[in-house]
């Protein structure tokens, strides 16, 4: 026979194997609290010191953990906030964001609303030493503590599970949870709590490139052309994570979300023979400085469209290029925690945010221009009619909430030869989905959902006389700024991720009016009393966002 032998012939010379990590970070500069002492132990096992911990301290952790992340900021991200402010060279509209967002973390930091209404996706990623024993059923102990964090605090539940490939169920506790476990290290168990929105999950891109882009120029204009992908739909400022190269696909995005939580900060800054992932301080400068360039700014044109920006460097397949892009938004929740002979440790996150809020509030953004909802639609076109694109506009009085579902809820009727309810005719329509309503509040966190998941809705509805003021976050397809001129209709831009502050100052009262069904994505009547937005696509066909390469 020729086939192979099964074996390799084991005489055959090979070097000494030198293992060199993928990922090789730096010691952990992390100022961490101590939570407890409780579930934690050494024992001796086989000789040897084994820390054990129980299921309660693992369940204890994550709840700790979500519930701080929605809650509290860390301080590099609120100093990075409140240089928006110093800077002279940031846009009106720049402050008047990031003022807004020092603002909402102070309300958040109360403890009662979270800082964003989308309280996000639950993930959890462990890196449990060698020395380190537990019962074995760790994923379920960290899941649980995270649905608890869900059920006792004001947080929405955005999970939705599939019961045939078309119909789906809110999970109502906000589960199941994304967690992964890996063996690495020897007496400590380590991990990363993150609750990621849907607006920023959405931003995450991967693109198969070929190895002709690998040269200065050519890797510059491919990046360019992706990061104006992003849009303002996930709430910039943003922290912009890109990744070059990868062993895998999956490999180069779960490096992306990493390295847009900082959690790769402690790389090193040059590569070697042996294959390591390394930072390239310089490119993320250069591409920071290129961001800064675009004039898409902080939601509203700017300077400001990230506050920072991470570029790792990947071996990969010859044959192979993936390049990754995403983001970590305004809502910036992460938190690292750990488990060690010593007790239970969480990241210490800001607890005064109010410190880096300005002494004196500086005039921003130039006119506003007030707006009464509680008149006829017809009056309220008009109004708006007056002004131009980029106007600053402040509403008091009705609005009508509704997202995916009950868009497609109402397009059912339409499809059916019914007509649009009246109150989707007379009233704005606020693309959103609250947070639980906290005892004696009127709201819960309330903030803009992304505008473009109802494009496709718009011309339809339009033409039976509804959605003709719009107000959302994020750019939009060309097709609503044809429809807006068609129709006479207007999208409006609210700020993402100032949930809180919206519930706190602007939403009166929350009531739900029709599918109460489909939980946060019924559709509701709110009253609204000073709700800040601004004129991006008119009913004159302008649209801000075209104008930044957006639209």
């Amino acid at each position: 026979m020729n086939a192979p032998t099964a074996f390799p012939d084991q005489s055959k010379p090979v070097p000494p194997y030198k293992h060199t990590p993928l990922f090789p970070l730096g010691k952990d500069e992390t100022p961490y609290k101590k939570i407890s002492t409780e579930g934690v132990r050494v024992e001796k096992v086989l000789g040897k010191d084994m820390l054990v911990v129980s299921r309660e301290a693992l369940r204890a952790l994550s709840e700790a953990a979500f519930g701080d992340i929605n809650h509290y900021l860390r301080p590099g991200h609120l100093k990075q906030l409140r240089a928006i402010l110093e800077d002279g060279e940031a846009s009106p509209n720049d402050k008047f964001v990031a003022l807004d967002f020092l603002k909402n973390a102070n309300i958040a930091a109360g403890g009662v609303l979270p800082m964003c209404q989308d309280t996000g996706t639950a993930i959890i990623m462990g890196k449990k030493g060698c020395n380190v024993i537990t019962d074995g059923d760790d994923e379920a102990a960290l899941s649980e503590g995270a649905r608890d964090a869900y059920l006792r605090r004001n947080l929405r539940y955005s999970q939705v599970a599939p019961l045939s490939m078309y119909e789906e169920k809110n999970t109502a506790n906000n589960m199941p949870a994304q967690c992964e476990i890996y063996a690495e290290g020897d007496d400590a168990y380590k991990f990363m709590f993150m609750a990621k929105g849907g607006g920023s999950a959405n931003k995450s891109f991967l693109f198969q490139a070929t190895p002709s882009v690998l040269t200065r120029d050519r890797l510059l204009a491919f990046l360019k052309e992706k990061i104006l992908t992003l849009g303002t739909a996930a709430c910039p400022p943003y922290h912009l994570a890109i990744v070059i190269g990868g062993t895998s696909a999956e490999l180069c995005m779960k490096t992306v979300k990493l390295a847009s939580a900082r959690y790769l900060d402690a790389l090193p800054t040059h590569g070697s023979p042996d294959g390591n992932a390394f930072r390239d301080v310089e490119m993320e400068k250069e591409i920071h400085k290129m961001t800064q360039s675009l004039g898409v700014g902080a939601q509203f044109g700017g300077k400001y469209f990230c506050h920072d920006v991470r570029v790792i460097r990947m071996p990969r397949h010859g044959a192979s290029l993936p390049i990754g892009l995403g983001v970590s938004c305004s809502a910036d929740r992460q938190v690292l925690g750990k488990i060690t002979k010593d007790g239970v440790y969480l990241e210490e996150l800001e607890h005064n945010p109010a410190q880096y809020l300005p002494q004196v509030e500086e005039s921003l953004g130039g006119e506003v221009v007030k707006i009464d909802l509680n008149q006829p639609m017809k009056d309220i076109l008009a109004t708006f009619s007056k002004y131009p694109i980029k106007t600053r506009v402040s509403m008091t009085g009705t609005m009508i909430v509704a997202r995916d579902s009950a868009h497609a809820k109402l397009r059912e009727r339409l499809e059916r030869g019914e007509p649009l309810p009246d109150y989707f005719k007379n009233h704005p329509v606020y693309y959103a989905g609250p947070a639980k309503t906290p005892e004696g509040y009127a709201s819960g966190a309330f903030g803009p959902t992304t505008a473009g998941r109802m494009d496709s809705f718009v011309d339809q509805f339009q033409a039976a006389g509804g959605s003709m003021v719009m107000v959302a976050k994020g750019n939009r397809a060309p097709a609503v700024r044809e429809a807006c001129k068609k129709y006479g209709g207007f999208y409006l831009g609210s700020i993402g991720g100032a949930a809180a502050n919206l519930a706190e100052h602007c939403i009166k009262k929350v009531e739900v009016l029709e599918y109460p069904e489909l939980g946060m994505e019924a559709i509701w009547r709110i009253e609204v009393v000073d709700f800040p937005a601004f004129i991006i696509i008119d009913d004159k066909g302008n649209d801000f966002f075209k104008e930044l390469n957006l639209g």
